[in-house]
């Protein structure tokens, strides 16, 4: 058994790690993050973590790059510092869309972030709504992917009327029927050419939204263009409402003026990313905190009770 349970956290989602320590009853480790006058990142582990079971919250958003960087640093500190084991939670896996080779010479940058957790010294990671499942192949150690579902079905029952799932193209049709099986609603599909990185041009709908509410889920919401192009099909194939749902609030460019100005009456998130004060731009955002499935997941990891059954 491992000496003790600790929490610890970088820079990139701060508030997210001290709800799931408020959930847990318990204080975040200090760890200090700074940064040197030539801008490398100097971390420093501020307690004692010989023998503990450490969780390191970190998300790989904005500013990537410096926090995979943070993160790697992190996890290599605490393996210098003999901690018993040592568990990643990233809510939000950077670089996921990278997931294959899309044309010659481009790298698998997915794979790369997974070699580089793995080298700074890993023995888990969890992580939420992976953009692609197979990336858990990625690494040689145990990966828990969980699912926000839980958290947005709540708010997605309390809808009037009759709802309709909708996939915002054919990749996201096994995520978006899961939601329309727990909700017994029925399912949609979006038919999208994309023509350059984000953006994409919405062609026409697959299935029946004529009169229903429709919900757009996916894994993401990034530039916006997508979801914005959707919601407007939506609405000339005889939507009544539309709306969306999406794990991962990137928010990046345009993304927040896009939706403040499209169709959508609410925009549901959850806390992998942190959004700040770009929801006062945009109002229909609604942000969904995955606090408690992290730190039940935690929990369940830190007791070696099982955690399959929060993957629902």
């Amino acid at each position: 058994m491992y000496r003790d349970l600790k929490i610890m956290t970088g820079t990139s989602n701060p508030a997210l790690a001290t709800a799931i320590c408020e959930h847990l009853g318990r204080s975040l480790a200090p760890v200090l993050c700074d940064t040197f006058s030539d801008g490398e990142i100097r971390i420093e582990i501020g307690d004692n973590v010989r023998g503990d079971d450490v969780f390191v919250v970190q998300s790989l958003c904005a500013p990537v790059n410096s926090n995979l960087m943070q993160l790697c640093l992190m996890l290599d500190a605490l393996k210098r510092a003999s901690a018993g084991r040592v568990t990643a939670v990233v809510p939000y896996y950077g670089y996921a869309r990278q997931d294959r080779k899309v044309s010659a010479r481009t790298p698998i940058s997915a794979k790369l972030v997974a070699d580089f957790l793995t080298t700074s010294g890993i023995d888990r990671l969890v992580t939420v709504d992976l953009h692609a499942g197979q990336i858990q192949g990625f690494f040689n150690i145990p990966v828990d992917n969980l699912y926000a579902a839980p958290v947005m079905l709540e708010s997605l029952r309390r809808i009037p009327g009759d709802v309709v799932l909708v996939s915002p193209d054919a990749g996201g049709v096994e995520r978006a029927r899961a939601f329309a099986k727990r909700l017994n609603a029925n399912l949609a599909i979006i038919d999208k050419r994309r023509d350059r990185p984000n953006q994409a041009s919405a062609m026409h709908v697959v299935g029946d939204v004529e009169g229903k509410v429709a919900v757009i889920i996916d894994d993401m919401i990034d530039t916006a263009g997508t979801m914005v192009a959707a919601a407007e099909v939506l609405l000339q194939h005889g939507a009544v409402e539309v709306m969306a749902c999406a794990t991962h609030p990137v928010l990046s460019g345009p993304a927040v003026q896009r939706l403040a100005d499209s169709a959508f009456t609410k925009v549901l998130v959850s806390d992998t990313i942190p959004i700040g004060e770009k929801i006062n731009d945009c109002p229909k955002i609604e942000t969904l905190s995955i606090a408690g499935l992290l730190a039940q997941t935690i929990k369940n990891i830190h007791t070696e009770s099982s955690v399959s059954v929060l993957f629902v």
